[in-house]
């Protein structure tokens, strides 16, 4: 334990080191990275056992803490609240963006789904007419589905990252 290292902004993360053991991770931000990083590497993340660890940090030492940056977990929610009691909890940007991500994705899944279905639809009514289905497509060539499918990277890209064959698509996917 490093108590020196202990500065108004910290982070608390779990890492697996090795062979999958699980450790809690304290280290203050203003280090980025570098000499005077760590403040506390501790064997597993039970939050009584993180707690029990930090609490050996005097607790005016510990209140100094004003913001410390931590993922959704629960047990990290407990351990800063307990610990560090004047902190403010920040949910740090890794887990914002990817949690962004994920509802991005299921919705254009949930896209890719129902054009499934509505290809499918389209290929029965053309059986029942008797005739051949040639699918929609958009003026870059794609079908619904070919579209959602390669929309994927688009979506979570920045916009001035985009080739130009993604530039395409996504004006076709916004006006749609």
């Amino acid at each position: 334990m490093f108590k020196q290292n202990i500065g108004p902004g910290l982070c608390i993360d779990e890492t697996s080191l090795s062979c999958g053991e699980l450790y809690t991770v304290v280290t203050n931000r203003a280090g980025r990275g570098g000499r005077g990083t760590l403040v506390t590497m501790i064997r597993g993340t039970k939050s009584e056992d993180v707690i029990k660890v930090l609490e050996m940090i005097h607790l005016s030492k510990r209140k100094t803490v004003k913001e410390v940056t931590l993922d959704f977990s629960p047990t990290m929610m407990r351990i800063v609240r307990t610990a560090f009691p004047n902190a403010t909890m920040t949910n740090g940007r890794f887990h914002v963006q990817k949690l962004f991500y994920e509802a991005i994705d299921e919705l254009r899944i949930t896209y890719l789904r129902m054009a499934r279905d509505l290809e499918d639809d389209e290929i029965q009514r053309c059986r029942e007419q008797n005739i051949a289905y040639v699918p929609f497509r958009y003026t870059n060539g794609d079908t619904r589905k070919q579209l959602l499918a390669r929309a994927k990277h688009v979506l979570v890209k920045h916009f001035s990252k985009w080739t130009d064959f993604q530039r395409i698509r996504a004006e076709i996917i916004f006006e749609h």
